[in-house]
């Protein structure tokens, strides 16, 4: 019974032991552990999720994240290779892909995050003093068919060819990181420039330089378009005289066709009766030459007179 006892008190003592000295660690699917003995890294890296055990009072577990991490650069004044300076604002996403090299080179996340700031940005001083603004700025050349937001073609606002463009520039800083920080444990995953911005000096010439540009383009438009108009307006004017010349032809030939008609007419009247014929157009004639004004000295044998006696004198 007292062997009994003892036996359970020593497990007790032992339990105890551990769980006061820490022989139990737990790790979840977010971290990886490394086991340092003495300050020195003992075993492989623990990536499985779980309860572990490591040696009491002797044994230390450090954990790492297993997560992608962030990266954010701080903004930064270069130049490019052509000389114009340029705020550049960057982030990268990295994880730490060997644990144990990573714990031996670096230790913990601030110093990886302050060998990533001499790393990165290094790298993207580098590559964008390779470079001329012109390839930071635009992803491709431009071509006939791009247009701008107001639906008019761009292609002669920049005819300079982009031989890189941003995406393959950030793709080279991505390259050149990634062999520099495979040697301290340190996967980059992705890396971007998030903003590029002129300084002041750049700027006012970009604005000026747009500004030259979009007035050249709106003086090509309405040069085009006055020359539009002029040809409008010719085109107006010879469809408007051929259409009163048409009309004109066209009135010639029905007054044409109805003097003929009327002289027909006076022609057939004229051969029925010609007396009766003759008094109705001296008739007419007294209609317009005669009115209460009018002093008429005739003669005798005038055939305007001859309607005016009396019959039988």
């Amino acid at each position: 019974m007292k062997s009994t006892l003892s036996v359970i008190a020593a497990v007790i003592v032992v339990i105890v032991i551990m769980v006061v000295g820490g022989s139990f660690y737990i790790v979840n699917e977010t971290q990886q552990v490394i086991i340092t003995q003495f300050g020195k890294p003992v075993g492989k890296p623990i990536v499985d999720p779980g309860l572990h055990v490591k040696l009491p009072f002797v044994q230390q577990a450090n954990y790492f994240d297993k997560r992608f991490l962030a990266w954010d650069g701080n903004p930064n004044q270069i130049p490019t290779k052509d000389k114009r300076f340029i705020w550049v604002d960057t982030y990268a996403r990295w994880r730490i892909a060997k644990p144990l090299l990573f714990f031996q080179r670096l230790r913990d996340l601030r110093r990886a995050q302050s060998r990533l700031d001499d790393i990165l940005d290094g790298e993207t001083r580098n590559t964008i003093a390779k470079h001329n603004l012109l390839e930071l700025v635009r992803t491709s050349s431009p071509t006939s068919g791009d247009t701008g937001t107001h639906g008019y073609i761009q292609k002669d606002v920049m005819q300079e060819v982009i031989h890189f463009g941003r995406e393959k520039l950030s793709k080279e800083v991505l390259k050149a990181a990634q062999a520099r920080s495979a040697e301290l444990g340190i996967e980059i995953l992705d890396f971007r420039f998030k903003r590029i911005n002129y300084v002041e000096a750049v700027r006012r010439e970009v604005y000026a330089r747009m500004i030259s540009e979009r007035k050249r383009i709106a003086e090509q438009y309405r040069s085009e378009g006055a020359g539009q108009a002029a040809k409008i307006q010719g085109e107006r004017d010879r469809q408007l005289k051929v259409i009163r010349s048409e009309a004109y032809r066209k009135a010639q030939e029905i007054k044409g066709k109805a003097d003929a008609q009327a002289a027909d007419i006076y022609a057939s009247a004229y051969n029925k009766d010609k007396d009766f014929y003759k008094f109705l157009k001296t008739m007419s004639t007294y209609n317009k030459i005669l009115d209460k004004d009018t002093l008429l000295i005739l003669s005798t044998d005038s055939e305007i007179l001859k309607y005016l006696q009396t019959p039988g004198k």
